[in-house]
């Protein structure tokens, strides 16, 4: 008898995570693949990578999608379910920490703040336009230190005298850190600065106005910094938890709820197959010119067939879609 698995993708910004989880949702496999700015090609390549990573004894009972390419990926694979990250995010930090009620969340380039209680998210925020409180920022800064981003964080909890760097902007917090090298600082003090600045305006900015409670949990990319995860139980005086797979909590937390979608209704997957990923996809913008409100409408093409419409404001377009299993929209 074949095991069956659940498929989870988030498709972000900056990375596109997938995950497999087995009937007991245990993480079978997980990907972590850098979007580079071509969801499309890191969508195809990930589902190769994983797909080619099972045995013919097990297959997918279910699949969702979520993130920022969450319509574009849930389109090309056949997803089960169409979730928001706060959703995503949600359902998978419940599940590994059940009495969760506080949720951060910083990524590549959006940081976000959850707030649960009962297991029901009562609210939330995300950052505005500015990166400057999001993983980029290290990036660049490491990059620019000379320092693997792996050890930035090693790197901060060695400071002996962490300066202060201004966090409100990233550009304004690039020339601060140029400024206290030149006055002598030292990388390791610097490195914290900058921890506690990302810390501070998260708090400051995200976070702004909201009750964090405890169970605190910690997630997204940014959680494997040891520098930022020591920032914030400075700041909050409270422990922060980090779950296991705190990297791919969006993807873990679509593929629990496509499962729980399926089981409750009864209904078979629509997933296509990972043989889909060899699809020739390309995507077009077209201006609906049917009122005035002339939406832009993406329309997705695989080996040149139309196969989904999305972006309208009245559902003309969206309820379209060329291959039958899609017929049934999926809008969240």
């Amino acid at each position: 008898m074949k095991k069956t698995l659940s498929l989870g993708i988030d498709v972000g910004s900056v990375s596109t995570n997938m995950i497999l989880l087995d009937d007991e949702n245990n993480v079978v496999k997980k990907l972590y693949i850098r979007t580079h700015g071509r969801p499309i090609d890191a969508l195809r390549k990930g589902v190769a990578a994983i797909g080619g990573a099972l045995d013919g004894e097990a297959e997918v009972c279910a699949a969702g999608t979520t993130g920022s390419g969450r319509q574009l990926a849930g389109v090309i694979i056949g997803a089960d379910v169409v979730k928001n990250e706060i959703t995503a995010h949600a359902a998978a930090a419940c599940h590994m920490v059940p009495e969760a009620a506080t949720i951060l969340e910083i990524g590549g380039q959006d940081s976000k703040i959850i707030l649960l209680r009962d297991g029901m998210v009562s609210d939330f925020a995300m950052n505005t336009v500015c990166a400057a409180g999001t993983g980029s920022v290290l990036d660049s800064q490491a990059a620019r230190l000379g320092i693997p981003i792996e050890d930035f964080g090693g790197y901060a909890l060695k400071a002996k005298n962490p300066v202060r760097i201004a966090g409100r902007c990233a550009v304004f917090a690039e020339s601060d850190m140029i400024s206290k090298q030149q006055a002598g600082h030292t990388n390791e003090d610097i490195m914290a600065g900058l921890c506690d600045a990302l810390v501070r305006n998260y708090l400051n900015n995200v976070a702004k106005k909201k009750e964090i409670r405890t169970p605190i949990v910690f997630q997204g990319g940014v959680a494997a910094n040891v520098g930022i995860a020591a920032a914030f139980e400075q700041a909050l005086k409270q422990k922060v938890i980090i779950p296991q797979h705190y990297d791919v909590m969006g993807a873990f937390g679509a593929a629990l709820l496509a499962k729980e979608r399926l089981l409750s209704s009864g209904r078979t997957t629509r997933f296509f197959g990972f043989a889909s990923c060899h699809n020739d996809y390309t995507v077009h913008g077209v201006e609906c010119k049917g009122c005035m409100n002339l939406c832009e409408v993406i329309e997705i093409r695989s080996d040149g067939e139309t196969i989904a419409y999305w972006g309208d404001r009245c559902g003309k377009w969206s309820c379209i879609c060329a291959r039958p299993e899609n017929k049934e929209h999926i809008n969240t």
